[in-house]
């Protein structure tokens, strides 16, 4: 396991070099300079320069990356060129809010989908099959942001059970904090969910079908316990796959849903950022998550090892 762990390591490391190099030169290509945004057409060349070499637009991009990349390994991500605040501080301010929302939405839709999907695969071709089948294509369909609008329309407007949009702060108490998060959770969660039940269905089948279940069956094992004895743990793994990926999407995907429910995030800073040319707000943004989409699969990786072990007896 420790080798296992060790090779995966590595290549994390090397995906987030790769990454960061894409990211700065990509966004730094970009057409559009953050000095010239920023002061306007009609702007004197002398103050351009001068607010250039201000923001350090003037050094050389392979100056600026090296700086970029070892400032972010102490922590210091530069300074908002809009803002002239540190980056880091807008960030964290902003994590405070996308971070949970992720997690709460992933657990709104692993906590749906696992009976949803357990149900779908034990009743295969019945009636409540069909139904769940019918139900979770029509989820995957629709785009959250129109469940988002649903949802504001009736628990906000018609119900007033909870605010159309905002963020109190966790400071105003954990309970009024999530009630805010809730309907951008459940917008976010409800396709993902649909994915995930059909994934858990369509994996479950498979196990089912395998000759060591059929074996247990015919050991004297009823279909309820060769179900939670021997197949829903060989039916993670690809679950596991698409739970990984669910919560980096809903880390860097949640943009939509920020500017529906007017929430400080991530997705809303990198908007504003990107509005206003400030690169070094949204390299740093995007950054921050890619590393939590490679830092997510790297802990799938870890899990396949601790659910199948045949995966750690080949490396």
């Amino acid at each position: 396991m420790l080798r296992y762990s060790f090779k995966r390591l590595i290549s994390l490391i090397i995906s987030l070099v790769i990454a960061s190099f894409v990211i700065f030169f990509v966004i730094e290509i970009a057409p559009g300079d953050p000095a010239s945004f920023m002061l306007g057409i009609n702007a004197q060349p002398e103050t351009l320069a001068a607010l250039k070499e201000e923001l350090g637009l003037n050094i050389p991009k392979h100056e600026r990356y090296v700086s970029w990349v070892t400032g972010m390994l102490t922590g210091d991500f530069g300074t908002s060129y809009t803002y002239r605040t540190p980056v880091n501080q807008m960030i964290a301010d902003r994590m405070w809010v996308s971070v949970p929302l992720a997690i709460y939405a992933l657990l709104i839709s692993t906590l749906l989908a696992f009976p949803v999907g357990i149900v779908a695969a034990t009743n295969r071709g019945k009636t409540g099959d069909v139904a769940i089948m019918g139900a979770t294509q029509l989820g995957i369909a629709v785009p959250n942001f129109w469940f988002a609008m649903i949802m504001v329309l009736i628990f906000s407007i018609n119900l007033r059970w909870f605010s159309a949009g905002g963020f109190p702060g966790w400071d105003t108490g954990f309970f009024l904090s999530i009630k805010s998060l809730t309907l951008p959770a459940f917008s976010l969660a409800l396709p993902q969910a649909a994915i995930l039940s059909r994934v858990m269905r369509s994996s479950l089948l498979d196990v089912l079908n395998e000759d060591y279940i059929r074996t247990a069956r015919a050991k004297g094992l009823n279909k309820r316990q060769s179900l939670w004895r021997h197949a829903l743990r060989n039916a993670l793994i690809p679950v596991l796959t698409i739970i990984g990926l669910q919560f980096a999407f809903l880390m860097a995907g949640s943009i939509i849903i920020e500017q529906v429910f007017f929430l400080p995030g991530l997705g809303r800073l990198v908007f504003q950022a990107i509005s206003q040319r400030d690169l070094i707000v949204v390299e740093s943004v995007v950054m921050i998550l890619v590393f939590s989409v490679i830092m997510v699969n790297f802990i799938v990786d870890l899990s396949y090892a601790a659910v199948d072990p045949r995966l750690r007896s080949r490396v």
